[in-house]
């Protein structure tokens, strides 16, 4: 009988198949029954009927058709990858449920806007007012042509063939790609690239219908803007190159969108490079990083505070008069955080109590500094957030058309430099949640730090619990330590020295992306090592926002009682933060505290909170008396 082996997720799954004239789709549906067997979540399916994915060869990474039989497709034994679609880009929605629209201007889009269009939440239309731009631009576009003056990237070529004339016949040559579709669109909207109206038009129609061209992830130097990537998208659009859509999969451009009703577009000029000239590849990648770290630095916050009630720490080190004498917003935010959770005035905690007049003075670092070194993630996630938010809503192509001017100029806007520096910081900066969560994490495990059994397991040696947990929470901080390296150092020159500084940001975004995942695995190691920790606790209770943490964890993860396999519950405690489901569940408490302790009188401020403790003991329990509040 012949076998498959199929990827799914980071698993191998063997696959055997009885009939060899059962089809590519068959192959990756059994394959995905069997992952969802193997999960105590079924892997986040409801059911492998609403799973769309497409089915790859491993070798030579050669596309098969899923009608295909696998008799006639594969070779016994062959090794296979499955890629799911739908529920990674589209997780709440069927494709072509939309249910509402964004109007794009090319200036108000945020970061949480654009993370929602990749997910297919919303449809796009333009704003009458970013239409009359459009049209204002390509006016002198038309001019520039009917007149045959010479412009850079209008009438002649780009980069080192900028002095080459093209003649009028020869302007309808393939264009490329780019990475998110949407974000080119809104840059289209500020009508200074000089796209017809009708083209943008059509670029939209594309995007609302899920026409998706095959994009590589690399090969941009990030300037002349992500040349590379966006010609990619550009050449789906022309109705060349692969292109996939829910209703055709994968399949030649021109055939997904004959069926969705649509036409390639064909390309005047200019066209072709204010389609491929800009920083959405580098952008688009950042914006996800910026809104996947700014979840994780929120439900670290939460993470380490149930890990100091495990290990029995203090929160007077959250007091507010420390943190308003170094009145950085993230620390000040962070302490507030760690106050209204473990507040035991609010949040009466049995743990805490039961170590209220301990010998113990302070705190190792990697809790009482949980303010400092958490709060400067936040501090560095708001300063690359502004900058992305500007880079998002900015005119990067090249040559600009000024329609008020009725002239076009040649200058630099799409150079990456910008995000791409705000990027390799940002993977520095979030990077040291995971190291600061590692040295937690070995707390928990050691037993003469944690006062609990050896990798918080019973009978030690027959069973070695969370030691290879740690490891790999070890092994993912110190590669983040390679690759928070910035690649925005480097510089390379390209097109015969014409473009001879680039930023290598498409790299920075994709390393922090990286960087933000590993930060999110080594926290859910010390979210599932916390929740352990409490069972060896009981029956005392922590406070109850804290609680409420535990039996979120407690419903996709049971109790480790005895050694066993363990990747599938750190992946469900993932899923849990990438979902940001931790943050929901704390955040009423959190907000509750927030509400009762700021007069609404007075705007937030670093002053604002002047909870004092009137504790004189030396106990690094917590603090249980009376606090004075404004």
């Amino acid at each position: 009988m012949p076998r498959y082996t199929v990827h799914v997720r980071g698993e191998w799954l063997a696959v055997p198949c009885q009939n060899c004239t059962n089809t590519i789709s068959w192959l990756g549906k059994e394959a995905v029954r069997r992952y969802m067997k193997n999960k105590p979540d079924n892997g986040g399916f409801t059911s492998v009927e609403e799973v769309k994915f497409y089915v790859r060869r491993c070798k030579g990474l050669g596309l098969l058709d899923l009608d295909d039989t696998v008799e006639d497709a594969l070779e016994d034994n062959e090794f296979v990858e499955l890629t799911v679609i739908q529920l990674y880009i589209y997780p709440k929605l069927k494709y072509g449920s939309f249910v509402q629209y964004i109007s794009l201007d090319g200036n108000s889009l945020t970061t949480e806007d654009l993370v929602n269009l990749g997910k297919g939440l919303y449809k796009i239309k333009l704003t009458p007012e970013a239409e009359a731009k459009v049209k204002r631009s390509r006016e002198v576009i038309e001019r520039i042509v009917k007149e045959q003056t010479v412009v850079y990237g209008i009438t002649t070529g780009f980069g080192k063939f900028a002095r080459t004339v093209i003649p009028n016949s020869s302007e309808k040559f393939p264009e490329r790609s780019r990475m998110l579709l949407a974000l080119r669109i809104n840059v289209l909207a500020k009508g200074y690239s000089g796209i017809s109206l009708e083209t943008l038009q059509q670029v939209i129609e594309a995007f609302n219908a899920s026409c998706l061209p095959y994009i590589p992830e690399k090969g941009t130097v990030g300037a002349s803007g992500d040349l590379a990537p966006l010609s990619h998208l550009a050449l789906g659009l022309i109705g060349e190159g692969k292109m996939w859509s829910p209703k055709s999969g994968w399949a030649d451009a021109k055939y997904v969108l004959e069926a969705h009703g649509l036409k390639p577009i064909t390309l005047k000029p200019k066209e072709g490079l204010a389609l491929i000239n800009g920083t959405q590849m580098i952008t688009s990648l950042g914006c996800e990083a910026v809104e996947r770290a700014s979840a994780i630095a929120r439900q670290a916050d939460i993470v380490a505070a149930l890990t100091l009630e495990v290990l029995k720490g203090t929160t007077r080190a959250f007091d507010t008069d420390i943190h308003a004498v170094r009145p950085h917003r993230g620390q000040t935010e962070v302490a507030f955080r760690f106050r209204s959770l473990l507040d035991s005035d609010h949040h009466p905690s049995e743990i805490a109590e039961s170590h209220r007049f301990c010998d113990r003075v302070q705190d190792a670092y990697t809790m009482r500094c949980c303010p400092q070194v958490h709060g400067v993630v936040n501090d560095t996630i708001t300063f690359v957030k502004d900058i992305m938010m500007t880079e998002i809503n900015s005119a990067t192509d090249n040559p600009m058309v000024f329609a008020q001017r009725a002239e076009t100029i040649s200058g630099g806007n799409f150079h990456g430099e910008y995000p791409a520096k705000a990027l390799d910081y940002l993977a520095i900066g979030v990077h040291e949640l995971a190291a600061i969560s590692e040295r937690r994490i070995e707390r928990l495990c050691n037993p003469s730090l944690s006062e609990l059994p050896a990798f918080l397991v019973t009978e030690g040696g027959l069973n070695s619990g969370f030691m290879i947990a740690h490891c790999t929470a070890a092994a993912l901080v110190s590669e983040n330590k390679a690759l928070c390296h910035p690649s925005s150092v480097d510089s390379l020159s390209t097109s015969a020295a014409t473009e001879d500084h680039v930023s290598m940001g498409g790299w920075a975004a994709r390393k922090a992306l990286r960087v933000i995942e590993h930060v999110e695995q080594v926290l859910a190691i010390e979210l599932l090592a916390a929740c352990q920790g409490i069972e060896f606790l009981r029956p005392l209770r922590t406070a109850t926002p804290l609680e409420k943490v535990y039996d979120l964890v407690r419903s996709v993860v049971r109790p480790w009682l005895k050694d066993r396999f363990m990747a599938p519950d750190i992946e469900a405690a993932h899923r849990l933060l990438v979902e940001q489901k931790v943050w929901e569940v704390a955040e009423p408490y959190i907000e509750k505290y927030r509400r009762e302790h700021i007069p609404e009188s007075r705007p937030v401020s670093p002053t604002a909170f002047t909870v004092r403790s009137l504790a004189v003991n030396t106990c690094v329990g917590h603090d249980h008396s009376h606090q004075d509040e404004l």
